[in-house]
């Protein structure tokens, strides 16, 4: 539904202007941080520059990381390695959270088959225990 797309953080809906005065920045800062290349705004149909959520924010920490001495350069790379590191924790996470499950099923499938193991040695020492008594009794009679 086209609505659903309002909730969506990279869906492009903010105009130029818009952007600009919800950030507090000049059409021109993001016009270019678009040509470095630092900031990819999707276009409408007739080629206007649109926002999203995300990108809104990426601006925000790129000027607050220019405004704390780094050029725009550098403060994009610093976000983009932030969001590799953000990235590689997430997949180590999920990594973690896969192995723990396959120890607890290894653990369990172990358990099982121990389980097993003493209900086939029972089994047996009850059938030997059957089969010397029985033997006794053949021998007695």
């Amino acid at each position: 539904m086209a609505l659903d797309r309002l909730d969506d953080p990279d869906h492009p809906v903010y105009s130029m202007g818009q952007a600009a005065e919800l950030l507090g920045v000049t059409p021109a800062f993001l016009r270019n941080l678009d040509a470095a290349g630092l900031l990819s705004p999707g276009r409408s149909d007739g080629g206007h520059r649109r926002y999203s959520r995300h990108q809104l924010d990426r601006v925000v920490e790129l000027r607050r990381l220019a405004d704390q001495g780094h050029t725009l350069v550098s403060a994009a790379e610093i976000l983009d390695l932030r969001a590799d590191l953000d990235g590689e924790r997430a997949r180590h996470a999920a990594t973690t959270r896969e192995r723990d499950e396959a120890v607890r099923d290894r653990d369990a499938a172990l358990d099982e088959r121990d389980t097993a193991r003493r209900e086939r040695d029972r089994a047996r020492d009850e059938r030997d225990s059957a089969r010397r008594a029985g033997r006794g009794g053949d021998v007695g009679g």
